[in-house]
């Protein structure tokens, strides 16, 4: 083969599934909005509290807290409610709520932000065109089948070890990747997130939702694996599918012409691909070995900068530029997760995430299994949407769903798997996930041209897990 190759893809017309042409509302927009939405809850709902123990919920504990709902609470503030009440939040509670999530997502937004410098430093010094060129050489142009391969190392490493904040560092890659294929960066993150969330919504070993729930409802961590592993089979062959089609469909621009170069990565190139690829082998050891959080992420992430920086050959004012210039690009990530995580302190300091989690499992019938399971299934829907975090639901929702399920006939390994379910596939398209937002942010993608994409494949997984439920059921999972 020579050092330049061609190959050319001519494809049918975009479809309206695939990357919108015109962009839909702004991201700050929309989750401002639902902020305005959470703050009016906090009006039209009760307010009520369960009892917990060591963060667990207590079943049975819930009781209803007085609420004063008089609009002069409008102007007031939720601190002056006495004691044992509760109050609506207002406008100066909605405001102090922004700042409030700017602070409580910090550790989030710096990482996602160095991690953007870092990707500056690389992409300035060439390393990554040069690498992904390499890459498309090796495949022969088959983007298919390398979507099929990232797309199932992806889903392996979260449902085995529970990788998703540590992919932030791949996103970048991904993007390039497909535009230097032709494709949109929508595309690019859709390789990764859809692995992602696929690998959690059925999580074979996955240690962060299975030891907090399995144990609440008295299983073994990990047991039930093999039922688990028959749906990640399932569910990754139909997100693959759906990746493939789309590019199939729209991924290619007409009379594509992609050229890529076979020669040989000069000894610079080498060196800083190699860095990445040992940090990133690095990260995922200490990340599940010393269960490392976002401090500990972000400063590895500064340190695998200054190394690339003295490795670029760009020098350190060229090197300081191009960190500073990669930050720019997702600087919008502050904002966006910071409001994400403003709309989850709206709902607590109105105290109605307890009442709202109360309410959808008072509507769970005891009568019929496959109705129980049903119901269990969509109040996790709708709960991830106000408590995104996979620990935090878990936490919340299994020691209330636990007894439910028992006096349905619903197995407990069922129930932890409603709560995957449920948690994984909101979490593929709600605005106030924070991971999902930084992945939108760190690719450059809005999240209403997000929503539009994966919405046909959330329902289809909706479906899926309705019919792997009821299968659970039947066969006494």
């Amino acid at each position: 083969m020579s050092d330049k190759a061609k190959v050319s893809a001519t494809v049918e017309p975009a479809v309206s599934i695939a990357v919108p042409q015109r962009s839909g509302a702004n991201p700050i927009v929309v989750l401002l909005f639902i902020l305005l939405v959470a703050a009016g809850l906090t009006y039209l709902l009760d307010s009520g509290s369960y009892q917990r123990t060591d963060g667990l919920v207590v079943a049975g504990s819930y009781q209803v807290i007085e609420k004063d709902r008089s609009l002069s609470n409008l102007f007031g503030s939720v601190t002056q409610a006495p004691a044992g009440e509760a109050r609506p939040v207002g406008v100066i509670d909605v405001l102090q709520a922004i700042p409030a999530g700017l602070q409580r997502g910090a550790g989030l937004i710096f990482m996602v932000l160095i991690i953007g410098g870092m990707f500056g430093i690389l992409n300035k010094s060439g390393a990554v065109d040069a690498g992904l060129e390499r890459l498309i050489s090796a495949v022969k142009g088959n983007v298919y089948g390398l979507v099929i391969f990232l797309m199932t190392m992806f889903a392996l490493g979260s449902t085995f070890l529970g990788l998703a904040s540590e992919y932030l560092l791949i996103i970048p890659l991904m993007v390039e990747l497909a535009r230097r294929l032709g494709m949109s960066n929508l595309i690019g993150l859709a390789i990764l997130t859809i692995a992602v969330k696929v690998g959690y919504l059925s999580s074979i070993t996955n240690p962060l939702p299975l030891t907090i729930a399995q144990p609440l409802l008295g299983l073994p961590i990990f047991s039930g694996a093999g039922m688990r592993t028959l749906f990640f089979a399932v569910f990754l062959v139909f997100g693959i599918a759906y990746m493939l089609w789309v590019i199939k469909k729209t991924g290619f621009k007409k009379q594509l012409e992609i050229s890529f170069d076979s020669r040989k990565l000069s000894l610079r190139h080498l060196v800083l691909l190699l860095i990445m690829l040992v940090g990133i082998a690095g990260l995922v050891y200490a990340s599940n070995t010393w269960q490392w959080k976002n401090q500990q992420l972000s400063a590895y992430y500064i340190g695998m900068s200054i190394l690339l920086a003295c490795c670029s050959g760009l020098g350190a004012s060229g090197a300081a530029d191009a960190f500073v210039s990669g930050m720019k690009k997702i600087l919008l990530a502050s904002i966006l997760i910071g409001v994400a995580f403003a709309i989850a302190i709206t709902l607590e300091n109105g105290k109605v995430l307890d009442a709202v989690v109360h309410g959808l499992v008072s509507i769970i019938g005891e009568d019929n299994s496959y109705l129980a399971v049903l119901g269990m299934f969509v109040s996790q829907l709708l709960l991830d949407v106000m408590i995104p975090s996979t620990s935090g639901q878990a936490a919340v929702s299994m020691p209330i769903l636990g007894p439910i399920g028992q006096l349905s006939g619903v197995g407990a390994q069922t129930t932890v798997l409603t709560f995957l379910f449920g948690n994984g596939i909101t979490n593929m398209i709600t605005p106030t996930s924070g991971t999902l937002l930084a992945y939108l942010a760190t690719a450059q993608v809005s999240w209403t041209d997000w929503a539009r994409f994966i919405l046909p494949l959330v329902l289809i997984f909706i479906v899926l897990a309705c019919l792997m439920l009821f299968f659970a059921v039947y066969v006494g999972f």
